[in-house]
């Protein structure tokens, strides 16, 4: 298909790629901004936020266990493991560690849709989508994915957007990526595409019988004629950077690839220009069944560089006040090395919670023991409670999330409940 074959079918659809142009007008939405980091693969708790030593008798948990101890940045212990220690004394104080999640699982596919749904099996969405649902109605793009799990159950739409160039294409048809000051449409070409559409819209107008979806339909169809209607898409289109100017892709010396912080480069304008609240970000390579130290020391520093720059970012565009970010991925990692110096699967994991400035930060919450098993809390008093306390599951996490960032109730949310399910104190 040529690009302007391309274009002329855009335009005729009224949307690409997840995003609505007849609701892509920047709205007047200020409220929470949300980011959900998915370490694909399985990351290692006891090399990070659940650190762990060598055990007398046990085979060895951590080869930096045998030259080097614990650390601790305000109440929250960490590893003293790739890049951890800037990490953790940077944002001890914006941070919640949530340890000793059971994912119920060694099986990647039911480990990443239920720590990033809260459900072990498909058909729930993500807490990503649900609110997208509640805070982004209207808006172009409410809900942006890099990648990984982003199941949206029918509540919202989530738009990939790997390569901006392609979405500067749509939004700005005129424009020539290789050449700006040449437009790639010429005037007339430009006119006879919006005749085109003009005459499309008014043959759905003269339709008979329309069925209700059908008039509905049209009815967005028309809206995205108006001149109005792309600003929120425009204004982002502005806003992104050339080429040159996108972070670039990261290699490790094991072949390891990143895109993390272009993926947050772009989730912020996004939140900047009011066409998004929520984004999945996605960093995979964490299934380290060989060689986990290596792997494991760039991936983490990775990860954390990533978030590092998200924050520092945010704050150059004015929208860190207003972030929360979550950590997390498919599980753990076994509390012993195998044949290959590798860690196999584990179904102990955890969760780290980001935002500025609240009362439940700097804090850990969740036990496990010395080898990585997790332990029963009591969910009132957040202590070990080996007797009548529960395990905490992602179903309890993202019941939380939902109370707490204010969806708990809404019609979205209670199609897909998280019933016989404690509420956990995370927030309080």
């Amino acid at each position: 298909m040529t690009r302007r074959k391309f274009l002329k079918a855009a335009l005729a659809a009224g949307a690409y790629n997840g995003f609505r142009l007849p609701l892509a007008n920047a709205a007047d939405y200020r409220g929470k901004l949300f980011v959900f980091v998915q370490a694909d693969g399985g990351w290692d708790p006891t090399s990070f936020c659940d650190p762990k030593a060598n055990a007398p008798g046990e085979p060895l948990i951590n080869h930096w266990a045998l030259s080097a101890s614990i650390q601790q940045a305000g109440n929250i212990p960490y590893a003293p493991f790739a890049r951890n220690r800037q990490f953790f004394e940077k944002y001890y104080q914006r941070i919640l560690v949530v340890n000793g999640v059971d994912a119920q699982t060694n099986s990647h596919t039911a480990g990443i849709v239920h720590n990033w749904s809260g459900r072990i099996s498909e058909g729930f969405p993500t807490t990503t989508a649900l609110l997208a649902a509640r805070n982004g109605s209207g808006l172009a793009m409410p809900y942006l994915s890099f990648g990984g799990f982003s199941n949206t159950a029918g509540v919202t739409a989530f738009t990939r957007l790997r390569n901006p160039e392609h979405f500067q294409i749509v939004a700005r048809p005129e424009w020539n990526p290789s050449d700006s000051a040449r437009p790639y449409l010429g005037e007339q070409d430009w006119a006879t595409m919006q005749s085109y559409r003009a005459a499309r819209a008014a043959r759905l107008s003269a339709a008979p019988n329309l069925l209700p979806r059908a008039v509905r339909n049209r009815s967005l169809y028309e809206a995205a004629l108006l001149p109005s209607a792309t600003e929120g898409l425009r204004a982002f289109a502005d806003m992104l950077p050339s080429r040159e100017q996108l972070q670039p892709v990261e290699e490790s010396p094991l072949d390891q690839r990143s895109e993390l912080k272009r993926q947050a480069q772009i989730t912020v304008l996004a939140f900047k220009a009011g066409v998004a609240v929520s984004a999945d970000l996605w960093l995979g390579g964490f299934d380290t069944h060989a060689d986990h130290d290596a792997e494991h020391t760039w991936l983490l520093g990775n990860l954390t560089d990533s978030v590092d720059y998200l924050w520092n970012y945010a704050e150059v565009h004015g929208v860190a006040d207003r972030l929360v970010v979550v950590l997390g991925s498919d599980f753990g990692r076994t509390n012993k090395y195998n044949a290959d110096e590798g860690k196999d699967h584990w179904p102990i994991g955890s969760y780290i919670v980001m935002e500025k400035n609240r009362p439940w930060t700097n804090r850990v919450v969740g036990e496990t023991d010395g080898l990585h098993f997790a332990r029963k809390i009591n969910p009132v008093t957040m202590q070990r409670d080996d007797a009548g306390g529960t395990l905490i599951h992602p179903r309890h996490i993202h019941k939380a999330l939902r109370r707490y960032l204010g969806i708990e109730n809404t019609p979205d949310s209670l199609r897909f409940p998280f019933s016989n399910t404690e509420d956990l104190r995370l927030f309080s």
